[in-house]
């Protein structure tokens, strides 16, 4: 059995791992979607008060946190000579961190900073052409990182699975 701070620590892991792709997959089946359905003013205006807002307590451990947690686990599961499970829970750290962690601070928060600079027109039509410019991007990245991110859960989740199942 595993000492009681490794089980701990695969927790965390896992709560992490799914607060990170539970929070892009929101993007993906609710928010964008209900921001694209509405009026670009506001839907500009609402996208750049809400990428202000994540800049947050709530946010920044998981964000920042989440491949750290994971690869740190993955370390100490080889020092425990667990390394089927160390393997899956690198490979989700490694994942996370290129797939998700990376991958927002290179496309998604430049894309964001963009649009924090943009003054929102009155004018629908002009309002709707930034929007445009914008949005589908956006989405597709995120939907890039909303499936790194849930395959770092999966490859998390194999690693627990791994260890109950040895044998």
């Amino acid at each position: 059995m595993l000492p009681f701070h490794m089980r701990i620590l695969i927790m965390v892991s896992l709560l992490f791992s799914a607060a990170m792709f539970g929070f892009f997959y929101a993007w993906v089946c609710s928010t964008m979607w209900g921001l694209d359905a509405g009026d670009p003013r506001v839907a500009i205006t609402a996208m750049q008060a809400m990428n202000a807002s994540v800049r947050n307590f709530a946010f920044a451990p998981v964000f920042f946190g989440t491949q750290f947690v994971i690869g740190i686990t993955a370390v100490l599961l080889w020092h425990q000579n667990q390394t089927r499970a160390a393997g899956f829970f690198a490979a989700s750290a490694i994942i996370c961190f290129a797939g998700a962690f990376l991958l927002t601070l290179m496309i998604n928060v430049p894309m964001n900073e963009d649009l924090a600079g943009q003054t929102v027109p009155n004018d629908l039509d002009a309002a709707r052409e930034i929007w445009l410019a914008y949005s589908p991007d956006w989405q597709k990245w995120n939907l890039i990182r909303t499936v790194m991110s849930g395959l770092s859960f999966l490859l998390a989740v194999a690693g627990i699975l791994s260890l109950v199942n040895k044998g």
